[in-house]
């Protein structure tokens, strides 16, 4: 099963590049990218994964514009050769590796199309590695990087062009690849895990005009803390100066905490706090959002178009929601990205902030799986 990757010499194991070292069904290769204007009049949003041992790609954009989001889903069997990354219309371009990513839609039945390009402000931060095991079994093993940056280009809904200009549209976007709960339910015993099921995370990517600063923790149903990590890296005016590899001027935080005021009834951010500490300095963040985008857009908690469930090949949909027409504790929409104005002292930022949160945590007031905030 040789493809063109084979002609480099980046091998990792006695087999061709297409194989995959995992043979678990849950593997996964992913794209993801957010972009927003700065003053949140609009947000879109990308996915796109490939799941080599189930034999599925799929990809979605989504984007929320007055009140409304308008997704374009899009599904097809897994290619070989990992450069063919495209699905009908939508396809992903990787201009310069680490520096400018195209995605682009072609004009197609949904109405939804899009030509724009992810121009790099800052290095491609690599995360903590995240894993979670029941017993013998992985259940998560992950690496993912980070870049923040801005969009150049359009997207266009039923004819309506919106375009993308630098400074106004910033972005941010992650790159992701190992293991993950993804697609169908797996067979076998119910796992013990499931004798308390529930998820706390949250995440922040968030821009300055001189850095950028990036905070994400799970947390238990206590409130302890069982992965957290934050960074405030250098931005670049020249995009040849971004290096690629460790960012030399990365500043890794010795400690992070955060605060979430939720907005009543749901499990929402109404506001946030943030303390990130370096030797030197301790940066308070607050936290406002501005408008929300549905992580079911790109396949998350998805009831048909979820990550890696087959849908056929070549296989296209557009969905379309009234954002405050949708219940805020049903579990498709709990998992959500705010667009969020930031301030630090005398400084002004934007933003994303990122909750997904299920059952019981203490420091939240949440007693259920799915009870809102009082």
């Amino acid at each position: 099963m040789l493809t063109r990757f084979d002609d480099y010499c980046i091998h990792q194991t006695s087999n061709p590049i297409a194989i995959p070292v995992q043979s678990a069904r849950t593997f996964y290769d992913r794209y993801w990218f957010a972009g927003f204007e700065k003053k949140g009049a609009f947000c879109f949003e990308v996915g796109f994964g490939v799941y080599p041992n189930r034999f599925v790609m799929d990809g979605h954009f989504s984007v929320v514009v007055d009140g409304k989001q308008h997704t374009f889903h899009g599904s097809r069997r897994a290619p070989d050769d990992r450069t063919e990354t495209l699905i009908g219309p939508l396809s992903i371009e990787i201009i310069e590796p680490m520096k400018k990513v195209r995605v682009a839609i072609s004009a197609n039945d949904t109405g939804i199309e899009c030509d724009m390009t992810f121009v790099a402000r800052t290095c491609a931060a690599e995360e903590p590695k995240s894993h979670m095991a029941e017993g013998v079994h992985t259940i998560m093993d992950t690496t993912r990087f980070t870049q923040f940056g801005y969009w150049e280009g359009y997207f266009s809904i039923d004819g309506k062009r919106t375009e993308l200009t630098k400074p106004d549209v910033l972005g941010v976007r992650d790159k992701s690849w190992g293991v993950r709960p993804v697609g169908e339910p797996q067979g076998g015993a119910p796992g013990l895990l499931n004798d308390e099921p529930g998820v706390y995370w949250t995440w922040n990517a968030l821009h300055f005009d001189d850095f950028c600063t990036q905070f994400g923790t799970f947390e238990d149903h206590d409130g302890n803390p069982k992965q957290v990590s934050a960074c405030k890296l250098p931005v670049y005016d020249n995009i040849e100066d971004i290096p690629v590899g460790d960012e030399p001027a990365a500043v890794e935080m010795e400690q992070a905490t955060h605060k979430i005021n939720w907005e009543k009834g749901t499990r929402r951010t109404a506001s946030a706090e943030l303390e990130l500490h370096t030797k030197d300095e301790v940066l308070k963040i607050e936290i406002e959002p501005m408008i929300r985008f549905q992580m079911l857009g790109i396949g998350y908690q998805h009831p048909e178009w979820g990550h890696a469930v087959w849908k056929g090949d070549n296989v296209f949909a557009r969905e379309d929601w009234v954002l405050d027409e949708l219940d805020p504790l049903d579990y498709k929409h709990i998992h959500v990205h705010q667009v969020a104005k930031a301030k630090l002292g005398d400084l002004e930022g934007v933003g994303i902030f990122e909750t997904i949160v299920f059952g019981r945590h203490d420091p939240s007031g949440f007693k259920d799986i799915l009870d809102g905030a009082e």
